[in-house]
């Protein structure tokens, strides 16, 4: 069995599908990546049970057949090779010769017997996103997925399609997420995507308005089609809470304001917060001007931003990482701001309509 392919195009597949390879594993297959070699064609996998990828390029083949080649090895030689053009063949005893002019390079490969098969899914359940736009969504709220196993639920994204609206929501208890598109499909979706599969499926994804990922899902699992990969991942279990009953239907005061500014405001009072020296952020709102208070152990800050307010005055305390990362993910030069109270969720939103609505749940301060 033997392919000669373009160096950068291995390399890059490589690098691709090594995403999902398993680090340790009770079956030492899934710790490497699959090769297939047919007609023309070189499929590379990787698998960890929870998340697997599968790409191909094209390749001058002779013999068909796989294995399973170590990630590091197979990735580092590939990546070394000294010319543009790479040959791999492979023996009847697993051994992989990897050339390229003068350059030759052996390791043993495993058999592929003991290589799972991934999940397959029924190809008829079917919608498809602009690859763009899948990528905004899932960096847009990704930051808001919780991190505590506790409740595997929330670890991932809610994907919510019904009437041709398309939400995609992530939420950890202290902040909620949620980035909304129109989509065409009619059909109703709702089912929750692990966050690690998605930031694989966001790092695919190509910048490009022409480009559409296409989706596959059942009950248990899920597939993303992105050009000539390929990413199934499982489907979490349980739950997912009632977002839209946590999104306010009124409120009290609105501030507009430059998201530039109050993001570096919060960023110097980050200077002065670490686990030791914990401390709320003060800000109180009023009279055109948005005053942020911030003191601890390392050190204070006072500072005041100008904005377009309207409502009642307010005076409100918040975590500054949760509110820094809201608007880190945030579109637009302007956001809305908008309160209902000193112990109420704090919305913020964009200038025009509500593509995205970020809340974070207030903090208590002392008088």
């Amino acid at each position: 069995m033997k392919f000669t392919c373009n160096k950068s195009e291995l390399s890059e597949a490589i690098g691709s599908v090594s995403k999902a390879v398993s680090i340790k594993s009770t079956i030492a297959a899934l710790e490497g990546i699959k090769v297939r070699v047919s007609e023309g064609e070189v499929e590379l996998t990787g698998y960890n049970l929870e998340i697997g990828i599968r790409t191909s390029i094209k390749a001058e083949t002779e013999g068909n057949g796989e294995f399973v080649a170590s990630v590091r090895l197979f990735s580092e030689f590939t990546r070394r090779m000294s010319e543009d053009e790479v040959t791999v063949e492979i023996d009847e005893n697993l051994t992989v010769r990897m050339s390229s002019r003068a350059t030759e390079c052996t390791f043993t490969a495993i058999s592929a017997q003991e290589y799972p098969e991934l999940p397959k899914v029924d190809t008829a359940r079917i919608f498809t996103v602009k690859q763009n736009v899948l990528r905004s969504m899932i960096n847009m709220t990704g930051y808001a997925a919780s991190t505590n196993e506790s409740k595997p639920v929330l670890t991932g994204e809610l994907f919510d399609i019904e009437n041709g609206s398309f939400n995609m929501v992530a939420i950890d208890g202290f902040r909620l997420a949620i980035r909304n598109e129109p989509t065409e499909c009619q059909d109703k979706y709702y089912f929750v995507v692990p966050k690690k599969a998605l930031m694989e499926v966001s790092a695919l994804a190509k910048d490009d308005n022409d480009k559409i990922c296409r989706i596959f899902t059942n009950n248990r699992h899920i597939i993303f089609e992105i050009d000539n990969c390929t990413v199934i991942s499982r489907l979490l279990e349980g739950a997912f809470h009632n977002y839209k009953l946590s999104i306010p239907s009124s409120h009290k005061t609105e501030v507009i304001i430059s998201k530039r500014d109050f993001a570096s405001c919060l960023e110097r009072c980050s200077l002065i917060i670490d686990e030791k020296n914990k401390c709320p952020i003060r800000c109180e709102i009023g009279n055109g001007v948005m005053k942020i208070n911030c003191k601890t152990g390392i050190g204070k800050v006072n500072d005041a931003i100008s904005a377009d307010i309207s409502g009642e005055a307010l005076t409100i305390g918040f975590n500054n990482k949760l509110v820094l990362e809201a608007l880190r993910a945030a579109e637009g030069d302007k956001l809305r701001l908008r309160f209902s109270g000193a112990m109420k969720v704090i919305e913020i939103l964009p200038m025009e309509g509500e593509s995205f609505i970020y809340l974070v749940m207030p903090i208590q301060l002392k008088n």
